[in-house]
């Protein structure tokens, strides 16, 4: 698959959501040198489709590869170095705990801390622009 479109780094988001009562909660986690961001990565060449490239990133990420179905939901122009965003819904099979850690390979091995944030609310975290603009996103495409 090309990772590159027109000039664009292709990136892939898994969006994990839950319904706790009548609001939606979205996935998200504390990155220890780059503040609270959503699970995303780069569309490989190896990647069947931005689905595969979506399941890859969350296992990789959060260690979650229980994912029941996934969905695409639509794209992104980030405006943040040239990225293109693919957002793809993924559904797991099983409850996930409100907080956890878990210790990825990427970038050397960090340990990323996951919790829940509860959509159309204010973000009371410190995160890039860029993944708060994601969230947003992730809101109009979602709910």
């Amino acid at each position: 698959m090309n990772t590159r479109l027109k000039n664009r780094e292709i990136k892939v988001c898994p969006v994990v959501l839950r319904k706790v009562g009548e609001v939606y909660e979205l996935l998200l986690f504390e990155h220890p040198l780059a503040d609270v961001q959503l699970v995303k990565g780069t569309l490989e060449s190896t990647d069947e489709s931005f689905e595969s490239a979506a399941l890859r990133e969350l296992e990789e990420e959060s260690g979650i590869s229980n994912v029941s179905s996934s969905r695409y939901l639509g794209y992104w122009e980030s405006g943040f170095q040239n990225q293109q965003w693919h957002f793809v819904s993924c559904e797991i099979q099983d409850e996930l705990p409100n907080q956890w850690s878990f210790f990825t390979q990427d970038d050397g091995g960090h340990e990323f801390k996951f919790f829940w944030h509860q959509l159309k609310t204010q973000l009371n975290f410190k995160c890039h622009k860029v993944f708060s603009d994601a969230i947003k996103q992730v809101e109009i495409l979602c709910i």
